[in-house]
């Protein structure tokens, strides 16, 4: 029984772990299916490549996952809450190259699981009271953030999410590159609101 069990955990984890990592539905042309690599520091360019995504189902895991000493990839399991304010930080990389050879920037906090023909089967919230997008090329994809959201970078997107609550940019270039697809929505005020 005890084997059955062990065997039946191992399984569900390849099935997260290869759902969570499997797909990007962001469209930058470069397939960001496998994580390799990432920059753990702000001002550093080496690559650690032991890191891989980060599946998490604990709140404590999902806190360190976004943090700069984290992955460029937090898959959740569950819906998550947090009383306290939560930061993604960090410059991280994908592992993969662009057409001119440079690593290709990326965060990605991934709010769902998939099978194994990459449908999504499961979707999650995650709330707090303010969750603020401190690392560059972010995206929040799949689910629901319940509280408000604070983007400080460039190029930060919605990919099939819901954010029920505020977002605020905190430059106008924050605002001015942030995308989300047809299918993402925002039930507050985007708006400008520098710190």
């Amino acid at each position: 029984m005890k084997k059955t069990f062990i065997l039946l955990l191992i399984v569900s984890l390849i099935f997260a772990f290869a759902g969570c990592g499997g797909n990007n539905d962001t469209d930058d042309g470069n397939g960001n299916d496998t994580p390799e690599g990432v920059v753990d520091d702000k001002d550093s360019d080496e690559i650690d490549v032991e890191t891989t995504a980060s599946i998490v189902d604990e709140e404590a895991d999902f806190k360190y996952a976004i943090s700069s000493q984290g992955t460029w990839i937090i898959c959740t399991l569950k819906d998550l809450s947090f009383d306290e304010d939560l930061v993604l930080e960090g410059n991280f990389t994908n592992g993969k190259k662009d057409d001119a050879g440079n690593d290709i920037v990326q965060r990605k906090i991934a709010l769902y699981t998939q099978d194994e023909d990459r449908t999504v089967t499961n979707r999650f919230t995650l709330k707090a009271p303010k969750l603020t997008i401190n690392s560059p090329m972010a995206s929040i994809q799949h689910g629901t953030f319940v509280g408000d959201l604070y983007v400080s970078q460039d190029k930060f997107e919605l990919v099939d999410a819901k954010v029920d609550g505020n977002v605020y940019f905190t430059t106008d270039s924050a605002k001015s590159t942030f995308v989300m697809d047809e299918v993402s929505s925002i039930t507050g005020a985007q708006e400008v609101k520098k710190q």
